[in-house]
Order: structure tokens, then C-alpha cells, then sequence
């Protein structure tokens, strides 16, 4: 039992590592945050002086690792938001959403603040120019991009924060050091997808074209050996659903 958790400690121990690369000068503020974290209380003695016992360190590190942003990415209409809500609201004390900041117009249902920050096109270059984004991408002929406050204040809260990006913005968070997971929803096929676009009456008969030609290159990511850490298939919702738990609630053996 003893060799077995310090294989564990030591395995842990590896994943914890980022990869020490920033992206901006914004990201490495955020990357240098001094605030405790769990890495302190992994080495701190304890009231008698000395350190944890071997089982608390593992643990520790552990809920460490289920604490390290998470990374969602997929085609338009292929569930992630209704995914990420399901999880949102079934586990409201493990896991938060960064809101992020983007151009276009909300959808019927969609609250400012909520899905997303809803801007002009002066107001996000303007906080592109300021350096104010962990990362941003030009999609569908619109701005998207997650800023570093956002990100911030949920880890503040003690949450794992969950990152709904495009596979571009994806390629930037890697550059930094926030040591995120990446996971991957991807539809069964491109002609379910098609028929997803089309039946939630959202989108003119150009827009979905240029989203199914988004999807295509999405999907194409797939190829890029390790970049993403899990790809489900969302081809019902249910297993879908039972599998995002499982990649995320469940330690790693």
C-alpha cells in the first residue's frame, strides 16, 4: 500500500507541472499570483511539526488535479453549453464558468453577464490592446476571448473553472502556464451537426455554412496527437453527460 501511494505522490507530483511558457505579459501576471495554494499546504508541517501523513498528501494532490481549469472545446452546436450547465448545476460548489467577452449579438434566451459579456467591436480591441485576454480568436466574423478576470475570480472562489473556448483559443492557453485540461465534444457526424444548426432556428442559411466550415477544421484538431486530455462523443446527451462526470469528478487510477 505504502509503494503504491508514493507511485501515486510521484505521478501527481508530474501532472501538477505547467508548462512554463506565457503568453503575454498579462497571462504572467496571472500566472504569478503569490495567494496560497495547494501547494503550500501540501508542504506546511503540521501543528506537531511535522509533515502530513503520506495519505493526506496524496489527496491533496489530487483535488489539485481535479482543480485545474478546464478546457471545452467542439463545433458549434454540438451540446457544450447545455453539457456545462448540466454539470454547473449539479455540482454549483466544485465548479465555475468564466464568463467570456464577445461581439456578436445574444441568441433569444442568452443574459448579458451570464453566457457571455456582450461588447462592440471598439470596446474588445480596445481590451485586446490592453492586454486584458488570456486569449482571443476571430470566429464566425466575430471577437471571442476569455479575460484574465475572469479566470481569476474563479479560482478566487476555490472552484475548478471551466473554459468554454474554440480550438484556436485553445492553441493559445497551451503557450501559457495555467496547466489546464483540454477535452474535446465532437458530434457523431458533421450531418448530425448540420441538422443540430438547423433545428435550433438561430442561425440564416449563410451563417450555418460558415459554422459547419468551422466544424471541419474543429474536427481536424482531433489529428493533432495529445492536444486534447479526453474526446467524447456526444451522440446522446445522457452518456455524454455520464462520461464529462466521470473525466472530471473521478481521480485519475
Amino acid at each position: 500500500m505504502v509503494l503504491t501511494a508514493l507511485a501515486c505522490l510521484r505521478r501527481y507530483s508530474v501532472i501538477t507541472l505547467g508548462s512554463g511558457l506565457v503568453a503575454s505579459a498579462a497571462a504572467r501576471s496571472f500566472a504569478t499570483d503569490t495567494r496560497p495554494t495547494a501547494h503550500a499546504a501540501i508542504a506546511s508541517p503540521g501543528p506537531t511539526g511535522e509533515l502530513r501523513s503520506l495519505e493526506q498528501r496524496v489527496s491533496a494532490l489530487e483535488e489539485l488535479h481535479r482543480k485545474r481549469p478546464v478546457v471545452v472545446c467542439g463545433p458549434s452546436g454540438v451540446g457544450k453549453g447545455t453539457l456545462l450547465g448540466r454539470l454547473l448545476k449539479d455540482y454549483p460548489d466544485q465548479f465555475g464558468f468564466s464568463v467570456s467577452h464577445t461581439t456578436r449579438a445574444p441568441r433569444k434566451g442568452e443574459e448579458n453577464g451570464v453566457h457571455y459579456y456582450f461588447v462592440d467591436i471598439s470596446e474588445m480591441e480596445a481590451m485586446i490592446a490592453r492586454g486584458e485576454f488570456l486569449e482571443y480568436a476571430r470566429v464566425h466574423n466575430k471577437i471571442y476571448g476569455t479575460s484574465i478576470a475572469g479566470v481569476r475570480a474563479v479560482a478566487d472562489t476555490g472552484k475548478t473553472c471551466l473554459l468554454d473556448i474554440d480550438v484556436q483559443g485553445a492553441a493559445l492557453v497551451k503557450k501559457t502556464n495555467l496547466n489546464a485540461r483540454f477535452i474535446f465534444i465532437s458530434p457523431p457526424a458533421l450531418n448530425v451537426l448540420e441538422a443540430r444548426l438547423r433545428g435550433r432556428g438561430t442561425e440564416s442559411e449563410k451563417e450555418i455554412a460558415v459554422r459547419l466550415e468551422n466544424a471541419q477544421k474543429e474536427m481536424a484538431s482531433l489529428e493533432i496527437s495529445g492536444f486534447y486530455d479526453a474526446v467524447i462523443v456526444n451522440d446522446d446527451l445522457e452518456v455524454a453527460y455520464a462520461r464529462l462526470k466521470q473525466i472530471l469528478l473521478v481521480p485519475e487510477s
